[in-house]
């Protein structure tokens, strides 16, 4: 998982975190976060870096989810079975550490 493609859906605001991805994502999903860049001569703003600690707080929260994931070696290498079973067996994986999360 080179650029991960991933999502945190809030179903009150219908925001989407992307990150990790590509300026044109706001032509699919204009309700997405990004963070902001400094342009190069300029520094950024106090107020932008805040906004972009926070949308990396929740960030790196799905980062250690994805490297939790990752220890099933399914999910680390390159799948080569059926496009059409990946959804299930990642749906499988999730439901195990969500079953491991609520034991905690």
């Amino acid at each position: 998982m080179r650029y991960v493609l991933s999502c945190l859906c809030n179903p009150l605001h219908e925001q989407k975190q992307l990150y990790k991805t590509w300026k044109g994502i706001y032509t699919f999903s204009p309700n997405s976060l990004l963070p902001l860049k400094a342009k190069r001569c300029c520094k950024l703003d106090a107020e932008l870096k805040v906004y972009n600690r926070e949308i990396n707080k929740k960030r790196i929260g799905i980062e250690h989810v994805f490297g939790r994931l990752k220890t099933f070696k399914i999910l680390a290498e390159r799948y080569r079975n059926r496009g059409k079973r990946l959804g299930l067996r990642f749906n499988l994986i999730a439901g195990i550490y969500n079953q491991e999360l609520s034991k905690k």
